[in-house]
Order: C-alpha cells, then structure tokens, then sequence
C-alpha cells in the first residue's frame, strides 16, 4: 500500500514488481493475422472478447492529453514496425495507429459507450474520403471550398471556425451512420448502442471543434483549462510539427484503411477484469504476433483505487509481448507534455510483468 501510495504521489504509476516472459518464446509459426475481418466476424470477435460492461465517471468523448505529439515523436523515430496495437479510450488513440500503422487494433474501455463511439468514429472514417470531409461530417458543418490535400491541420480548422453548423445536415448525418453501421455492416446495435452513439454525435454537434473532455458534463474535472478538439488536432511536438491522425492526408488513410477492413476492433472490458485483456491477448498469440504497443492512458490509477492492480499486471502478464513491446500511460508529472494536465511516457513492457504473471 505504501509503494501504492508513492507511485501515485508522483504521478509514475509505474510497478517495480514487473518483467516479461521470453520474448516470442511463444510464437508458433508465421504470422497469420487476418488482412480483413468480414462483418460478421468484426461483430461476432468483438463481442467474444468482451465482459461485461463497467462504469466511469465520465462519457469520456474526448482526450485531454495535449503531450501526446512528444511520444508520437519519439514512435515515428523508432522506425519500428508495428504489430498489434491495444488501446483505451476516445480519439487519442488514432494518433498513435496512424503513427505506428499497426496490422491489427483492440481498444478495450471498461464502458460499452466508448465501444459505441468507436462505432460512430468508425462509420465517419468510412464514409469520409479525407480529412476534410471527416471534420465536415463529425460536426455538422458544410466543407470549406478552400480546403484541399496539402491543407494544415491549422487550416482545415479555421476555416471550419468561420462555419455554422447546421441541424439539417446533422440529422442527415444520423441518418447516413446509422446506414452505414446497420444497413451496410448489419451489427446488432440495440436502442441502448444507439443512444449512445446519437448522444456522443449530438455533443460533438452541440460543441463543434471546442468540445472538451468536460463539455457535455457541466463544469466539472478542469472545464476550459482542458485543451478543445482543434487543440489536440492541431498540437504540434518540439519541432513545430503536427503530429494528429488529421495532420496529413497520409495519416488520416492509415485509420481509414483500417477502419474499411473491420481491423479496429473495439471491446468492452475492464483492465483488471477476467476475460477481456487476456481474450485479445489468446486471439493475438493464435495469430502468430504481438502487443508492440499498449496505450493505457492515466486508467492504472482507476485500477490502484479499486483494488485491481495486481490483477491488470497478471492480465498484462499473459499477452504475447516481444523486446519492442511498451506501455504509453500519462500521469501528472510524466516525462512528456511540457506540464499541462496529463503528460505521457512511454516505457517497455517487459521488464514490468514477469513478477504479475
């Protein structure tokens, strides 16, 4: 409890008692991760690896880690290709997967309404040709004539700034998601999914490119001290360079590409709980790979206050992890982020699970 105490006292949430077992000691022949996934295969995976679903203290629409483009320096550095890529939360991830340009994604949040979002940034990838109609399309507003494929990610959203957004092409919008993912895909989505799914589109619509992690909550965890959505997409790193899934036409395809194959595959379930981490992990180690990068956001300290800790390390334990393998977590006081909010830092897997397994 004291080490507990003192890791998150400076913001590190980082276990001393952790290793990993030998890298790919577990592989079993070629790779033989899928190129593409059926829709029935997508939604019948998804909801094999899934638990149950959880609660958090938030609808969590939005990121509020403006640091992420320090890491994402340092990933497109490493030149190392990626494998399979997990994940938690909102839009943060999709910086990360254009940068690592992944074979495979899991983005596993303990809320089944995140699952749902994932489902309607899914369905705007699809039906979206580039960046600009994607922005376009997210918040219901009418392109800019000006925009083209050299755009910046500064540009593309100042020129939405001088747009009103519009209910008409809001509704049409609805429509044209709800099409995608139920008359094209034929997923199952319940009233419950499509509740969420309507709510989270309507807040970006409500907000448009000023929606914060806190805007569709009232004034509660930070309010407009948190970076916006045209924030994050347009944060640059130390170099003057933007480094957001929206930052290139090149980047944006890498998530649409994926999108397009059913390849992100979103999942409900609890870091610490007792199928979903260790299901991805079976499914990957079936498929002849690994976890090259596990982005777990600030969720560890969730974790030590729920008495879960020790149980997330044996989870993380058991996925299939090689010498590249590394965790992206942020905290108060991390290495990247320049001391705003949540900064990040990245570290390797394995030398912190071996003592959980």
């Amino acid at each position: 409890m004291k080490r507990a105490r003192a890791l998150l006292a400076a913001g590190l949430i980082v276990a001393s008692c952790l290793a990993a077992p030998p890298a790919i000691s577990w592989l079993r022949g070629a790779e033989s991760l899928p190129e593409a996934l059926s829709d029935q295969e997508f939604w019948k995976l998804s909801a094999d690896l899934s638990e149950p679903g959880g609660w958090f203290r938030s609808d969590n629409l939005l990121s509020n880690e403006l640091g992420y483009p320090f890491i994402v320096a340092d990933l497109a550095k490493a030149g190392q290709s990626s494998r399979v890529y997990m994940g938690v939360g909102p839009e943060q991830n999709f910086n990360y997967i254009a940068a690592l340009r992944p074979k495979m994604v899991f983005i596993v949040d303990v809320r089944r309404g995140n699952m749902d979002l994932q489902l309607m940034y899914k369905a705007l990838f699809e039906l979206s040709s580039d960046r600009a109609e994607f922005v376009s399309r997210l918040f219901s507003k009418r392109r800019p004539a000006t925009l083209t494929a050299l755009s910046t990610p500064e540009q593309i959203f100042q020129a939405f700034g001088a747009v009103e957004k519009s209910e008409t092409l809001k509704d049409a919008n609805l429509l044209a998601l709800r099409a995608s993912l139920t008359a094209s895909h034929h997923f199952a989505l319940d009233s419950d999914d499509w509740k969420n799914i309507t709510d989270a589109y309507s807040a970006f619509y409500a907000f448009g490119p000023e929606i914060r992690y806190s805007s569709s909550q009232g004034s509660g965890f930070g309010g407009y001290n948190q970076p916006s959505y045209a924030d994050l997409m347009v944060a640059v790193d130390t170099e003057g360079r933007p480094r957001s899934f929206q930052a290139s036409e090149q980047a944006f395809q890498v998530l649409k590409n994926l999108e397009s194959k059913n390849l992100i595959v979103p999942v409900v379930g609890n870091f610490g709980g007792p199928k979903a981490l260790r299901a991805v992990g079976q499914y990957v180690k079936e498929h002849g790979s690994s976890i090259s990068t596990f982005y777990l956001s600030n969720v560890e300290m969730y974790l030590y206050q729920q008495n879960l800790w020790e149980a997330f390390c044996r989870n993380a334990a058991s996925l299939p992890l090689d010498d590249g393998s590394r965790f992206i977590r942020s905290s108060r006081g991390a290495g990247y982020g320049r001391g705003f909010g949540l900064n990040l830092s990245l570290s390797d897997i394995i030398p912190e699970v071996q003592e959980c397994k």
